[in-house]
């Protein structure tokens, strides 16, 4: 997650969609009073800065109701005011109204079926090598990212532009254009790039009834982006 003063724009980070990458490209445009995140692994080229601090966790607390009052509970204990997957609207309880009313909002979404292999192969390689790909379906821990750029209902998408990982390059060069970031058309960084070893398409890799849960957990996303296996 970054926060540029300096360009004035919010970038959120979504799982498995080139974030970690992007994030090390616009840490090496930033300014030393921007806020970045740390990430794990560690990239060359990106500096974590001012993402420690304290906040106000009861405008928080009351919004979501009970739901993830952990997560507020520990960020303020630890002075972690901001983190890597922090969704849109913990940003936004932890900003100044004037700073998250005025920049611009970003983050990228893409293909669930796609991304559901993205994510499995990430899971093997960061602690489960022996993990099967049933196994992984049978966790039910799938990278479900609306929530990181909707509102506390889920309901309402909260900030300026969804890039589409199918289209980042384009996406990307339109969004830096509109915030006057320097960009040649490549990131020039490929951070976790090869964790996925099965490159064939997740058309054969999924099998029907694994095809079926991730439409059926992915509806939102679906609907919204007008995806489709």
């Amino acid at each position: 997650m970054i926060i540029s003063h300096k360009y004035k724009f919010i970038f959120i980070k979504t799982t498995k969609t080139a974030g970690t990458s992007i994030e090390v490209f616009l840490s090496q445009i930033c300014d030393e009073g921007d806020i970045i995140t740390p990430i794990f692994p560690r990239e060359a080229h990106h500096t974590p800065r001012n993402y420690r601090g304290l906040f106000n966790p009861f405008a928080e607390m009351i919004l979501n109701q009970g739901k993830g009052l952990p997560t507020t509970v520990v960020d303020s204990i630890r002075g972690m005011k901001f983190s890597k997957h922090l969704s849109a609207k913990r940003i936004k309880t932890r900003l100044p109204d004037s700073v998250w009313n005025s920049y611009y909002k970003f983050c990228v979404e893409r293909n669930p079926w796609d991304k559901t292999i993205s994510h499995y192969y990430s899971r093997k390689k960061l602690g489960k090598p022996w993990l099967t790909l049933d196994q992984y379906f049978s966790k039910g821990h799938f990278c479900l990212n609306y929530p990181k750029y909707t509102g506390w209902s889920g309901q309402k998408i909260i900030v300026d532009r969804i890039i589409k990982f199918e289209n980042l390059a384009s996406g990307l060069e339109e969004t830096f254009d509109h915030l006057r970031i320097p960009f040649d058309g490549d990131l020039n960084v490929n951070a976790k790039g090869n964790y996925r070893k099965d490159r064939r398409p997740y058309q054969e890799i999924l099998k029907a009834e694994q095809r079926d849960i991730i439409s059926r957990v992915f509806k939102k996303e679906i609907d919204w982006h007008g995806y489709s296996f």
